[in-house]
């Protein structure tokens, strides 16, 4: 799972330049080679894909900041390698953001408050997770609460919990009636068995005679 979105609110914007920064040193190679970032895109039709998407962007006003399109991989002359690519200015309507693009490309959106922020959250069809990012408790409960996504993380970017937990995708994100492991999952393999049964009290029973509590002895 990938949260290939990130949404700044207010300030928070001004760390995308040093994002590009730290992304442009990202290592572009084989997946098996020493000190490789990043590998290649997993066919060639998924990366034309995620090409025609990123352009697509730029086609609609975005901003690419970082475009990884242009990468060479001198080992791998014809390996499916896309680099790392940034793109601001993304708006809820772009291609790119209706659209997960399955690559090293993360999409920036821009917001004023934190409401802004829910609100184009849960504005999307899909539900599968959501992040946030703060030092500040209220917002961080204010988000666990209100957002409209099955999987919450709270200063972790990845929110996928550990197996003993339900993959509890939400809205667009989610088919079916129950999750796939965690309790839903033993609960998918369980056989209800429903008892219904009546009993009449009968002479002889200890309830009706009372309890015997003296010790026994033979007559």
């Amino acid at each position: 799972m990938a949260l290939s979105v990130a949404v700044f609110v207010g300030s928070a914007g001004d760390w995308i330049p040093e994002i590009v920064e730290r992304a442009r040193k990202l290592r572009v190679d084989g997946g098996m080679e020493e000190g490789a970032d990043l590998g290649p895109m997993i066919s060639p039709q998924a990366l034309q894909r995620a090409s025609a998407l990123i352009q697509s962007a730029a086609d609609e006003g975005a901003t690419v900041l970082l475009d990884g399109r242009d990468v060479h991989v001198p080992k791998y002359p014809h390996g499916n390698f896309l680099g790392p690519t940034v793109i601001d200015g993304v708006t809820s309507g772009m291609q790119c953001y209706q659209q997960e693009i399955f690559g090293p490309v993360l999409t920036c959106v821009r917001v004023a408050t934190l409401d802004d922020a829910l609100a184009l959250v849960n504005g999307n069809r899909y539900g599968n997770g959501a992040s946030v990012f703060t030092r500040s408790g209220a917002s961080a409960r204010r988000f666990q609460s209100d957002v409209e996504a099955g999987q919450v993380g709270i200063n972790v970017p990845i929110p996928v919990p550990l197996p003993m937990f339900s993959f509890t995708g939400n809205k667009g994100s989610f088919l079916g009636d129950t999750n796939f492991y965690g309790q839903a999952g033993v609960n998918f393999y369980t056989q209800l068995k429903t008892v219904t049964s009546h009993w009449r009290r009968q002479a002889g029973d200890a309830e009706a005679e009372g309890a015997a509590v003296h010790m026994p002895t033979h007559t």
